[in-house]
């Protein structure tokens, strides 16, 4: 089983590797952000929760977050592996996923991160905004203090699964087939 953690600040294009990414490798795409706009779009309990840290920019709180996700997991039992998308967002998620995948007898295989320079990727998610109509696509206020959240709870995450020799940094920048091909080479050379 191969379990890999994708990820980078909001617009480094994480969800568009990930879908090329789970059909060549056969991985169950479990994104965080989709998740959360599904039951926002459903108006159930989690997603009206989920709803008021994202309308303000933050991150939802970890509890919520590992909970959902652990639940995810275990509606996938068949699964070749995982293609984890916004998760884990902090150390403290990432010790929560790695003694549940450790209670499955799995482990995080690696960790991929997307890089991009904020100037580039604020322009990205401000066009996404126009077209998909996210609140928090918008608002360069919001994006920005999205990324300071990132720069403070999420890059910790670099060291975090480097010491584990685990950690793949990609250049996201340039096209979608260029990402796409050096985010294959990293997958391609696991061990």
């Amino acid at each position: 089983m191969i379990n890999i953690v994708l990820f980078g600040k909001p617009g480094a294009g994480k969800g568009t590797q990930a879908e090329f990414l789970k059909e060549k490798y056969n991985l169950t795409h479990l994104s965080t952000g989709d998740i959360f706009r599904f039951n926002i779009k459903n108006d159930t309990d989690l997603g009206k929760l989920a709803k008021t840290f994202m309308d303000k920019g933050d991150l939802v709180p970890d509890e919520v977050t590992i909970q959902m996700l652990q639940s995810e997991v275990d509606n996938n039992p068949d699964s070749a592996g995982f293609l984890f998308d916004g998760f884990p967002r902090t150390i403290a998620q990432a010790e929560a996923l790695d003694a549940f995948l450790e209670s499955k007898n799995q482990e995080i295989t690696a960790t991929v991160a997307l890089e991009a320079d904020d100037e580039i990727l604020v322009q990205r998610l401000l066009k996404r905004g126009i077209t998909s109509g996210r609140a928090d696509d918008q608002d360069e206020e919001k994006i920005r203090n999205r990324y300071q959240e990132y720069n403070e709870k999420t890059a910790p995450l670099m060291e975090y699964y480097n010491q584990q020799g685990k950690f793949h940094s990609v250049d996201g920048i340039g096209s979608i087939t260029e990402v796409n091909e050096r985010l294959n080479f990293v997958f391609d050379n696991l061990k």
